[in-house]
């Protein structure tokens, strides 16, 4: 009920616009990772659907095959700029939980707020990652220009970790990863590394729904 009014404070400039996109938003329909698959077979009365994307949907799958979006996912507008600065974790080697903090200065002329968002790139290892996955995000408070705002994330074992389908378990592999932190998942700002020295298991669960046959899904 309230869109209209929404949508004329951000135009007139009484509000300056700070939200991100939560989805990707494609150029053409064959650049949706599933559009090989959808609606199914046979053609003209589709009964079955195979979901070969796997774990490359949305902006995971345009990151990894380099598939050009029209909007990205993350992506905002707003009536000023921001500088981003000072990307590190707390520290090199991960234990329990890692910190990554970065600095966003308001460097235009009108006061606004900004949504970061964390990125990691998980090193080559047994399993397979798409090249980013979002694991944090958090906006500013309202910066008028020139001010500046420290923010921190947290992440723990968890929130790294990938699922191995042969152990039935959430694993976080050893190598050094990388987070990423941006305005987007096509505009990132700058880069923090820490390794893991060995394997962890996050958490083991059971078998469940096994496929009833072998799918073949997208491989990079």
């Amino acid at each position: 009920q309230e869109a209209g009014n929404a949508v004329a404070d951000v135009l007139s400039g009484a509000v300056n616009p700070s939200g991100k996109l939560a989805q990707t938003f494609p150029i053409t329909y064959s650049d949706v990772s599933s559009a090989n698959n959808f609606p199914g077979a046979p053609a003209d009365n589709p009964t079955k659907v195979t979901y070969g994307e796997d774990i490359y949907v949305g902006y995971r799958y345009n990151t990894t095959f380099h598939v050009k979006a029209a909007y990205e996912f993350g992506y905002g507008l707003s009536y000023t700029k921001f500088d981003y600065s000072k990307i590190q974790v707390n520290q090199k080697q991960f234990k329990n939980k890692i910190k990554v903090s970065a600095t966003i200065q308001n460097t235009g002329t009108k006061t606004g707020k900004e949504a970061v968002e964390v990125y990691v790139h998980a090193p080559n290892g047994k399993l397979v990652k798409p090249e980013l996955e979002l694991k944090a995000f958090a906006k500013t408070k309202e910066l008028k220009p020139g001010q500046k705002e420290n923010l921190t994330f947290e992440l723990d074992a968890k929130d790294l970790a990938s699922f191995d389908e042969s152990k039935s378990a959430w694993v976080l592999e050893k190598g050094t990863y990388q987070v990423k932190v941006g305005a987007s998942s096509e505009n990132l700002k700058g880069t923090a590394t820490f390794t893991v020295d060995h394997d962890i298991v996050v958490e083991k669960v059971n078998n469940a729904l096994a496929p009833q046959e072998k799918i073949a899904t997208l491989s990079k």
